[in-house]
């Protein structure tokens, strides 16, 4: 496959509250999938940040009793604390309140302005400050937005953007790009929305003050969604002339299927009257429930991630958000289920692999890569299964199947541990010393193939066990799928790399 310039971006987290579980979940499949693509030949640019605009900012950082650049600033240092703390690898981390954004955001809205798909009007209408959004009186439900926010009757003088104006041109388009939004049920949703009518969408407010001014008219702050999406190009170095929009070409935004209406309808559409092109693919993930209960602050059964890397450890936690859930659809979170994908998968099947077979390596082959030999069938179907799977796990990460791609690779385990059981290597020391080497060697190529693999999922995991089969750092991405191990090479001595989490004594 060609070596592409790739694009991957969070959802801007809103800093009216600490970072929980849905925070961490999406930036891990972002980083995840930027890992992957990485290892897998591509230029891969991964953006994040925090969102720092808009009414319910204000008003947070009124009851917080502290200004609101204050609040923001003390809020988006808790989210880049959180991705320290999940070794994203993110390339970039863009604040709202920067100046390179108010440049990108003036651009765009001046642009148009002057191409008259924005002019000035009043709004009366429905408001949730929670949402920061605009809701018809026909989408409200029992009085509320279709969130269950609390709305209030807003009226005072906007800015329009034209909405209306895109709604069979962004028909069109969704029909000429199919794979647009992930999963397809979710722009199913999308589609129902559009061809009920578009009307055009406030972009400024009056009553309060936190947000970016409009040009020529600071009574005026610009709608927050509005300020947020543009973002995405102002971390490419829009609106200078050499904006990389060789990246743009290939963007691929993720985020909770919650804001799937801004960043499928408002973005493309604003992108189109500017004359830019949408991005690539909108991809939409489900919600979290904590132990079958929805997560609420009411509840107070908020998932704090910094609490899951403590209680499980770092890998553990990343292998259980990318494992437990297909990706799209609505997941659970449940401490059993936690333990028990830690115990069976993590430290019994590649874990106690891994193990059984250094040690084994250590005891009976001078702790050098052992001797190759003469491969039988069973040896060469074994590693050759386990190349075969980066195409498999490949064509799962294209498609946004994490889960998917961590079945393949753990079926390899699977049959490397059958494969040790059937092969019995303790029991050729007896009476085959060189079938006892090439059987140790074929386990030791699975495991650095398995390796290499879970990287994405695992880095820090995944480096140990690639350590302690001697591969050297620059053979570490999938262009070294097949640079097999060469016999002689001096190991490290074996340590265990998943304890079994025991629960402690009430």
């Amino acid at each position: 496959m060609s070596r592409q310039k790739l694009y991957v971006t969070s959802p801007l987290y809103y800093v009216n509250d600490n970072p929980h579980i849905g925070h961490a979940y999406t930036n891990l499949a972002c980083d995840v999938w930027a890992r992957f693509m990485r290892l897998d030949g591509h230029d891969v640019f991964f953006l994040t940040g925090t969102d720092e605009h808009g009414q319910k900012v204000e008003k947070s950082a009124e009851l917080a009793g502290l200004s609101p650049k204050d609040f923001v600033d003390e809020k988006s240092q808790s989210f880049r604390d959180l991705f320290k703390a999940f070794d994203f690898s993110n390339n970039d981390f863009i604040r709202t309140t920067e100046p390179r954004h108010k440049k990108a955001v003036h651009h765009i809205w001046n642009l148009l302005l002057e191409r008259d798909q924005i002019y000035l009007s009043s709004y009366s209408g429905w408001y949730a400050i929670r949402d920061e959004a605009f809701y018809n009186e026909s989408e409200l439900i029992d009085g509320k937005a279709p969130t269950g926010a609390p709305v209030e009757w807003v009226e005072e003088p906007c800015y329009f953007f034209r909405l209306s104006a895109w709604q069979d041109r962004l028909l069109e388009f969704y029909e000429k790009h199919p794979d647009f939004m992930h999963p397809r049920s979710r722009g199913n949703e999308v589609l129902s929305f559009v061809r009920g009518g578009l009307k055009d969408l406030a972009v400024s407010r009056t009553t309060f003050k936190w947000g970016i001014p409009v040009p020529n008219d600071p009574t005026h702050v610009m709608y927050v969604w509005f300020d947020a999406l543009t973002n995405y190009i102002t971390a490419l170095d829009y609106p200078n002339e050499n904006w990389q929009q060789d990246f743009w070409a290939n963007a691929h935004h993720v985020m909770g299927k919650d804001i799937l209406r801004f960043h499928a309808v408002y973005w493309p559409a604003f992108l189109m009257a500017a004359d830019l092109m949408p991005p690539k693919q909108i991809v939409a993930h489900g919600w979290w429930t904590n132990e079958g209960e929805k997560i609420s602050k009411s509840l107070g059964n908020v998932i704090n991630p910094f609490d899951l890397i403590e209680k499980y450890g770092l890998d553990q936690t990343r292998y259980f958000l990318m494992r437990e859930v297909s990706f799209g659809n609505d997941g659970n979170f449940s401490h059993q289920a936690v333990v028990k994908r830690m115990n069976s998968e993590l430290a019994n099947d590649l874990g106690n692999l891994v193990q059984r077979v250094l040690v084994q390596v250590s005891k009976n082959c001078a702790q050098k890569v052992p001797e190759k030999g003469t491969l039988l069938p069973q040896d060469s179907a074994l590693i050759e299964k386990a190349y075969k799977t980066l195409e498999q796990v490949r064509h799962e990460f294209w498609h946004w199947g994490f889960h998917k791609a961590l079945d393949q690779i753990w079926e390899v385990i699977g049959d490397a541990n059958r494969y040790i059981d059937e092969q019995a290597p303790w029991g050729l020391k007896k009476t085959d010393l060189k079938r006892m080497e090439t059987v140790l060697y074929t386990l030791c190529e699975t495991i650095r193939v398995v390796g290499l693999l879970v990287q994405p999922f695992i880095p820090k995991t995944a480096n140990q066990i690639l350590d302690l089969v001697g591969v050297k750092s620059e053979y570490r991405d999938f262009a070294h799928i097949l640079s097999a191990l060469v016999s002689g090479v001096d190991l490290p001595q074996p340590n265990v790399l998943f304890p079994r989490f025991v629960e402690e004594a009430a």
